[in-house]
């Protein structure tokens, strides 16, 4: 089967699992054309399945379901670097973080506190295999085999308790950093000892899961994109809500599109979380520069930092940003500084072009990405985000 094969829903329950391969629901628009339940003794309903009880530490397999439908949570996946963002399963007030009706989040503190242990707790580790919603009707898509935590994260933040507000009401939710291990495809064979409890045993085990459990090993996926550009509908949000919430930062600088520059600078902090000082120039001596920066490498204990520039335009989504801004910016970087140009529009192709091709350590920020940024820190909807254009503040200084 090949990495793009199709498998019927009659087929399912004795195919392999193969990453990006497509696994068709029934026709007879009922649950029971679920497709995942019959890959998996995992159920036919939620985001977070399992075969095994959480509370009594029986799970032997997991299946993450990502439907892109909860704005407020976006599981995202990044495969460039192969790690998967996920929150758990209180995404609603009313409970405490771990007394959930699916004991998802309680299943999440677990496994992530055997990840950190011995070889012995980590053989405890259920399976994750991460699946995403597809078109047609019911169908699913295989993305791939997790294991908790990344080479990046340490115990402190591959998996936190965050805080979030719904009508007022205060409440807590797990954001968990997955891997994606590179394994191309999970062969039934073993999917069937994992469900017998002989997952790291069997001799039809992925060698990066073993690599894993033995050692806490990260062997990712890595995926760098084939294009160096991203087309206008790419650049901009999907869906209804981050168009608005475009539209709202868009109206609460009408008329003062200066004053965009103050959030440019907080929304580049949000996504680059290592900047450091960073100030908003005064527009009669920017020099080209809407703000000027340092960003922060290396240990705490001694770390270096590199100057860099900031662009900031408050543009519709019928006005893309072109060569002369960008070149503008790229004029004024000098050599061991890089630049960032954030916008709530988009880059215009040959921009985006010119700027990879030839290399210019440019960062290019697009509408997207600010809501992409806002809804990962807990702003999810436009009163959300008026309420922290209201937080920041702040107008430049004439």
């Amino acid at each position: 089967m090949s990495l793009s094969a199709v498998v019927p829903f009659a087929g399912l329950e004795r195919a392999d699992l193969v990453v990006d391969g497509l696994y068709e629901g029934g026709t007879n628009g009922t649950v029971a054309d679920d497709p995942l339940a019959r890959l998996l003794p995992v159920g036919n309903q939620g985001g977070f399945r399992y075969k095994g009880s959480p509370r009594a530490g029986t799970v032997r397999v997991v299946a993450l379901y990502a439907t892109a439908a909860e704005v407020d949570w976006p599981d995202v996946l990044d495969t460039q670097t192969g790690v998967f963002t996920y929150y758990g399963d209180n995404r609603r007030p009313g409970r405490e973080l771990h007394d959930t009706q699916r004991g998802g989040n309680l299943l999440l503190r677990n496994v992530f506190e055997l990840s950190h242990g011995t070889p012995v707790e980590r053989r405890q580790v259920p399976p994750f295999l991460l699946f995403e919603k597809a078109f047609p009707g019911r169908s699913i898509i295989f993305r791939g085999l997790l294991v908790p935590g990344a080479e990046a994260t340490t115990s402190d933040d591959d998996l936190v308790a965050i805080w979030r507000t719904t009508r007022g009401l205060r409440f807590q939710n797990y954001r968990a950093h997955f891997t994606v291990l590179d394994a191309g495809r999970i062969s039934r064979a073993w999917i069937d000892d994992v469900l017998d409890g002989n997952a790291s045993d069997s001799r039809y085990c992925p060698a990066v899961w073993k690599a894993w459990v033995e050692n806490r090993v990260f062997t990712p996926m890595l995926a760098p994109p084939t294009t160096i550009t991203r087309s206008k509908a790419q650049q901009l949000p999907g869906d209804p809500e981050g168009r608005a919430i475009l539209q709202e930062i868009r109206e609460y600088y009408r008329d003062r599109e200066h004053d965009f520059e103050v959030a440019a600078v907080q929304l580049w902090r949000l996504i680059a979380p290592a900047t450091g000082r960073c100030d908003v120039t005064q527009p009669s001596r920017d020099g080209g520069r809407d703000a000027v920066g340092e960003y922060i490498l290396g240990p705490t204990a001694d770390p270096i930092r590199i100057d860099f520039a900031l662009e900031a335009k408050c543009y519709s989504v019928d006005n893309s940003v072109g060569v002369r801004e960008v070149a503008r910016l790229i004029s004024r970087i000098r050599h061991r500084q890089f630049g960032a140009f954030v916008t709530t529009s988009y880059f215009h192709t040959q921009v985006y072009a010119e700027v990879r091709t030839d290399g210019h350590p440019i960062a290019l920020v697009c509408g997207r990405d600010i809501v992409e940024a806002l809804r990962s820190h807990g702003y999810t909807d436009v009163g959300k985000v008026r309420a922290w254009l209201d937080s920041i503040g702040g107008r430049v200084q004439a």
